[in-house]
């Protein structure tokens, strides 16, 4: 049996699908990566020696300029990500038994696949863009809808077409080009009526968000067993445990001047750092020794080692941190990143900070409450109920989904879908 998996976006789209594809060959499956081309997830992907099939531009090349992208910048990249599925995966998955997409919004996988006569699954990492009556989209889950199920809808409307403006008239282009007819609704479309949430559900409970059938197979983790660098082992040995600053893939929209406020912050609280250069390419303020700075670096073995975990989060790294019982400092700035905050703070695991601009005061003051002991002994507690054998259930639900049966397969929870 062989499995294509494929995704456009950040090192937290990529990663998961790295996990998977390391579970399927645990269960004899071949599985390749089909993923954007940037070098650090070619190294990734090589590390576990999962092949990669390049797709579409670099994703640092879209998000690491100076300036988040635009509105234009959307409506361009929108028909070359399809072009570019509908190209690369056509030859990809073309001797392939299943094709499991994810990211941002995937359309030409689905199309592919059914030209191709293949398996189709949409996988997603959170509930953010999953149909509800109860959430509007775009707005920040946690917090209640200011307006009626009636005006959900209608916003929910509003959604699809804002999907079918951006991808709708590339998609059935390229539909019609293979011979088949179009598509009214491209989100609901993409997303089918049963895709896979891969998020653990202490961290992401359903509890009816979405009408659609989802199925949990738990998040999907690829196992790390680097050792840490020997600079940073002196660091951490030398002195009380620091705590952890990184924006990930973040760089346009990182915080303004992000490195001097949490540095400062974690200085006033009397705390060293480790601090992350990620794309944003933050840098200490000063030759301080209380500061150190990491690259690609494994989270597993160190957020086991720090005081707390200040980021951006993304959905990996919130849930890496929380696993290993590391209180957490959520400054979040786009997309699912409210939702992952206030999952921290409702669960009492660490602190959000609101606003997109902190100040040194601010994250100080969230620090207390993510420094905190209760915080840490919460976060521990957390850390014994989150399951780290999702991306197996995947694997497992994924060859059974194209065996004889058609079924889901064992292991798999399904999600509470509400009545329409």
């Amino acid at each position: 049996m062989q499995v294509l998996l494929t995704t456009w976006g950040s090192r937290g789209d990529v990663e998961p699908l790295a996990g998977l594809a390391v579970a399927l060959r645990e269960l004899g499956v071949e599985a390749r990566v089909c993923a954007p081309p940037d070098g650090e997830f070619a190294t990734l992907l090589a590390r576990v020696g999962v092949p990669l099939v390049p797709l579409g531009p670099t994703v640092r090349s879209v998000v690491a300029g100076p300036k988040p992208p635009t509105t234009e910048d959307a409506f361009r990249l929108a028909p070359r990500l399809v072009a570019a599925r509908f190209d690369t995966l056509t030859a990809a998955a073309r001797d392939c038994d299943a094709l499991l997409a994810t990211g941002l919004m995937p359309a030409g996988a689905r199309d592919v696949a059914e030209k191709l006569g293949i398996r189709c699954v949409l996988a997603c990492f959170h509930t953010l863009g999953l149909p509800s009556r109860h959430t509007r989209p775009g707005a920040r889950p946690g917090t209640p809808s200011a307006r009626g199920e009636t005006d959900n809808r209608v916003l929910w409307k509003e959604d699809a077409q804002r999907v079918n403006a951006l991808y709708g008239e590339a998609l059935n282009t390229h539909r019609a080009a293979i011979g088949l007819p179009p598509v009214d609704n491209v989100r609901d479309h993409v997303l089918t009526d049963r895709p896979w949430l891969a998020a653990d559900a202490t961290l992401c409970p359903l509890q009816s968000l979405t009408d659609l059938d989802v199925v949990r197979t738990g998040a999907w983790l690829l196992p790390d067993d680097r050792p840490l660098p020997a600079e940073l082992e002196t660091f951490l040995g030398a002195g009380e445990p620091p705590v952890y600053v990184g924006f990930g893939s973040m760089a346009s929209h990182a915080p303004r001047d992000a490195a001097r406020v949490a540095i400062q912050a974690c200085r006033a609280r009397g705390r060293r750092v480790v601090l992350a250069r990620g794309w944003a390419d933050l840098a200490p303020i000063d030759d301080g020794a209380d500061c150190h700075v990491v690259g690609e670096v494994n989270q597993q073995a160190l957020f086991c080692r720090v005081a707390a975990v200040v980021h951006h989060g993304g959905a990996g790294t919130t849930t890496t941190a929380a696993l290993a019982g590391a209180p957490q400092l959520v400054v979040p700035q786009i997309a699912d990143q409210p939702y992952w905050a206030a999952r921290v703070a409702e669960l009492g695991i660490g602190a959000a900070r609101e606003g997109w601009t902190p100040t040194v005061d601010s994250l100080s003051a969230a620090l207390t409450t993510a420094l905190a002991p209760g915080t840490r002994a919460r976060a521990s507690a957390v850390a014994g109920t989150i399951r780290t054998d999702g991306a197996t259930v995947a694997a497992r639900l994924l060859v059974d989904a194209v065996g004889p049966t058609d079924t889901v397969g064992i292991g798999g929870e399904r999600g509470p879908a509400s009545s329409p």
